[in-house]
């Protein structure tokens, strides 16, 4: 059968920018936007990595296949229309006014080479877990571009959101690292320089076939301090300030320059385990873990009670969130007659983190594991070498990584085959039975033989415990009184669509 979804350009343009700025005029006396991140982006390729500090700089340097409107619908942006001529072929048609920010035509060249980029296993891309399906894109008329998948793959859609396109001439031209320091894409803003360590800055593109930025250039600094942070917005240095806590929110309450806004996102914290490394090839001992867990404490004792408590990978906006999963209950007597029981006492274990995550977190998940007779020592390094660890083979992997995940897809697949999938940078985990059920909830269209599967998969995990689901995460910003930005679950930071008034 042929499914077909088409959208008018005029229908694409107007729910594409719906809530966005208000008009240039309004804001000319706001030259510059700062925005302060935790790290500084561990890449400007949009293809070579998946992280928050990276995706709030290089998606406004980008277009993707497709995006999101404000409330979260799937909506046209480079492709106009789509059409699936069969259960594994669809056909995108593309926008025929756009250029790169070198003045060069985007083509349907430039999209089926930046599919078959992120696809292909020996560029590495982390993300590839995510587009795998896909075994081809090819451009099959000067505005239409065909991908073919190796079966059925029902969030297609839904992770083509996240594919941005690059341009091939430059690619292939100066190569992946040049491209990396100096990345050229057709989004609403331009690259302009990053400062190593310090910040990178974007300039607006006046030649955007889109919404035009408010904002002739933003800035995007490193502040890995969150008081820091804070005390910029206090004093009107920063515009915007990502990832606070609920403390340091408070303190923006009746402030003159600043506010606080948040939402819940669909972004989960979790602990992951490493089964391949002793003790915790024991499953006592990561039993153990999950009974020492104190959920609700962590939720409304540090994070001020805007999180949510989960027992599986997924939140009730994900397709396979599963009623009933029950997760270990905090116990921390059980917790330690588990150690003791497996002879694990007194072992260490690491504990890698990152200045991007909430410490206070990490540190009272490091303690209730220690109470348990194990010794959690956290080992902190930079987002750049926490990732590379963390995405490395699963006996080279930590013992133990704080992480928060979100595919910005609103289904499983995105969630539970990166973490869990033996096929995966991210997995620590080798079990064929959860890898035949993954591939089995990712060919079908079928939503109860994808549900069953991934209840399955969720049980699994909450018995076998190769993590542990924290808590549904609240993104909390810090904004200046003038921005008007409303935030949404997906966790985009889209220059475009914010305005200023003083």
């Amino acid at each position: 059968m042929t499914h077909k979804l088409a959208y008018s350009f005029s229908l694409a343009l107007s729910v594409a920018i719906a809530g966005s700025a208000l008009p240039m005029d309004d804001a000319r006396a706001k030259d510059l936007l700062v925005v302060d991140l935790v790290s500084e982006p561990s890449s400007l390729d949009p293809h070579r990595q998946w992280n928050p500090d990276s995706y709030y700089v290089y998606r406004n340097i980008f277009d993707n296949l497709l995006t999101r409107d404000n409330d979260g619908q799937i909506v046209p942006q480079i492709a106009t229309e789509w059409e699936n001529t069969s259960d594994t072929e669809i056909v995108f048609k593309i926008r025929d006014d756009v250029t790169f920010h070198d003045g060069e035509k985007l083509t349907a060249q430039d999209v089926a080479f930046s599919v078959n980029r992120i696809i292909d296993p020996s560029f590495g891309s982390p993300q590839l877990g995510q587009f795998n399906k896909i075994v081809s894109a090819e451009a099959t008329g000067e505005y239409e571009v065909t991908l073919r998948t190796d079966g059925a793959y029902p969030v297609l859609l839904a992770q083509l959101v996240k594919l941005s396109i690059v341009p091939q001439h430059i690619v292939e031209e100066v190569g992946a690292d040049a491209f990396n320091a100096s990345p050229v894409g057709s989004g609403p803003y331009r690259f302009g320089e990053w400062q190593r360590g310090i910040s990178v800055r974007l300039d607006r593109n006046d030649d955007y076939w889109g919404e035009v930025g408010v904002f002739p250039a933003a800035e995007f600094r490193a502040v890995p301090d969150a008081s820091t942070r804070v005390a910029n917005l206090q004093a009107g240095e920063t515009d915007l300030a990502v990832t606070l806590d609920s403390d340091l929110a408070a303190q923006l309450e009746g402030s003159a320059n600043a506010k606080a806004v948040s939402v819940l996102t669909e972004r989960i914290g979790y602990l992951k385990l490493n089964p391949t490394r002793a003790p915790l090839d024991d499953q006592r001992v990561r039993q153990a873990i999950a009974h020492a867990i104190d959920k609700e404490g962590i939720v409304e004792g540090i994070l001020g009670g805007f999180d949510a408590p989960v027992a599986q990978m997924a939140t009730t906006s994900h397709f396979g969130y599963v009623e009933g999963i029950e997760a270990y209950p905090y116990d921390p007597e059980a917790a330690r007659s588990l150690v003791e029981e497996a002879g694990a006492a007194g072992q260490v274990v690491s504990f890698a983190t990152s200045p991007t995550f909430d410490q206070r977190i990490v540190q009272a998940l490091a303690q209730m594991i220690s109470d348990t007779g194990l010794v959690a020592e956290i080992e902190l390094t930079d987002m750049a070498t926490y990732l590379q660890r963390v995405q490395s083979e699963p006996e080279d992997q930590p013992y133990m990584a704080f992480g928060r995940w979100s595919c910005a897809c609103q289904d499983v697949d995105g969630v539970l085959h990166s973490l869990l999938h033996s096929s995966s940078s991210w997995s620590a985990l080798s079990d064929p039975r959860i890898d035949a059920l993954l591939d089995e909830a990712r060919n079908t269209l079928d939503e109860d033989q994808r549900l069953a599967a991934y209840g399955e998969v969720s049980s699994f995990v909450a018995e076998e415990v190769p993590l542990v689901p924290l808590y549904q995460a609240a993104i909390i910003y810090g904004a200046a009184n003038g921005l008007e930005w409303q935030p949404t679950s997906n966790e985009s930071m889209f220059l475009n669509r914010m305005g200023w008034s003083d």
